[in-house]
Order: C-alpha cells, then structure tokens, then sequence
C-alpha cells in the first residue's frame, strides 16, 4: 500500500470520495457544516451509499463531527495528552484547554482479587474509587475510574475536591511522591453506559488506558482505569536510546 492505495491500482470507489472529501475539509475550515448527503452524491457522481462510507470513516478518524439534528461539521484538531506523570489537568492546561471533571461516584468498596494483586493488598480489603466524567472546554471526552488502597490514604476524602486534580491532591494535601507508573494503551469500543456518560456513539473506537502508579517505596498505590474518545484525543511521548 503507498497512501492507501493497493499497489494493484484498484481503488474502492468509497475511498475515493473519502479522498475528495478531505479536501474539501481543508477547504470549509474548522466548524463548517459538510454539504448533505445528496449534494456530495452530485457533487461525486456517486450513490448514497459510497458517500456515507466515506462520510462514517471520517467521523471514525475524528475528521468529522456528527451533530444529532443539526449535520455534519468539520472537526477540530485532536487533543494531544502526553503520556508522562503528568494529571490530565497538567496535560490539557499546557495546551490552552481548560479541564474539567463531573463526579459519578465516589465510594469505598471492597477490592476484588485482581485490583488487590495490583494494589499489593489482600482481597476484601477497602479501596477508595472515584470515577468522573473528564472534559476539555465543557466537551465530554472521557471516563476515569481511580482505585486507592483506603487505608494508605485515610483523609482523602476529607480534602479531595472532586472537581479538581486527584494527581495535585495526593502531591500537595497527602505528600505523594510519584516515582513511576506502568501504563497500557489498547482500542475499545465503549459499553453502553460508558457511552451515556461520555456522550459518544457506543460504535465509536474508544482508547483505554490502564496504569499503575508506584512511590519511591516501590508498592504501587494507584490503579487507573481510562476510557477516552478515539476521535477526540491523540496520546505522544517522547522515546530515547537504551544502553
């Protein structure tokens, strides 16, 4: 394949709607409504069929937003969150966008065997979860599920604002020394309460995230599980040579 065409040189008649499609995007601009379905049909000389093809892998790729409604617009850029010991907070303040959180719940539970084994706790023993839905600039894009071992951190509670960053408040209210975590990236699709919350179309790939997060003790404290928009959100880090 040399950008997206087989080296047969057959190309599918829906790619290459999706192609001029692509370029009329870049001409609209961020915001601007997509032509409907039956102009880009005449416009293309194409069927409906082909157009909505081209049209649901744009969305699909984030290109696109779909507004129920309303039609189908030219999306912005993806957020770009680094993947690093930085709160998602941090991440999204260093790049403009205001962050936000609506709390879901917030309970101490039993811990099941596999969070326990994460933890380094015994099975049974509490945990502290709180899940919020994440923002950026009011928008939904996320799901987070935090998981702390309830009697290392006795006072969360007491001095967690939900509504703000849980990584400043372990650092600043509880003295928490991040020294490392272990994450792991892997493509979804949401179930149809993650979706709800979110806001999302439960077809829509989503990203999660798993990590576990240690202190200079070495036992790990944090479980996180992250659920974000595969349209909305992009992840970087920056690799160096091993020795």
């Amino acid at each position: 394949m040399r950008d997206g065409i087989p080296e047969h040189g057959r190309i599918p008649r829906y790619y290459a709607v999706k192609v001029q499609v692509l370029d009329l995007i870049a001409e609209l601009g961020e915001g601007a409504a997509l032509p409907t379905e039956r102009e880009l049909c005449d416009r293309f000389d194409v069927s409906r069929a082909t157009v909505r093809q081209a049209v649901s892998e744009l969305v699909l790729e984030g290109r696109l937003r779909r507004r129920q409604g309303s039609g189908t617009f030219v999306a912005g850029p993806k957020l770009v969150q680094p993947l690093a010991l930085v709160s998602y907070t941090e991440g999204l303040r260093q790049q403009g966008i205001e962050p936000g959180r609506t709390l879901i719940t917030l309970e101490h539970r039993p811990a099941d065997p596999g969070l326990a084994a994460e933890l380094r706790i015994e099975p049974g023993d509490p945990v502290v979860h709180i899940e919020r839905v994440l923002r950026a600039d009011a928008e939904r894009v996320g799901l987070e599920s935090t998981y702390l071992a309830a009697a290392r951190f006795p006072t969360l509670l007491e001095v967690f604002d939900p509504a703000g960053s849980l990584y400043a408040c372990l650092r600043d209210q509880l003295g928490v020394v991040f020294a490392g975590a272990e994450e792991r990236v892997e493509t979804v699709l949401a179930t149809p309460r993650e979706a709800l919350l979110i806001g999302t179309n439960p077809a829509l790939p989503m990203l999660l995230m798993h990590r576990v997060s240690w202190g200079p003790d070495g036992v790990p404290f944090e479980r996180v599980r992250s659920l974000f928009r595969g349209d909305r959100l992009s992840f970087t880090t920056r690799l160096t040579p091993t020795s």
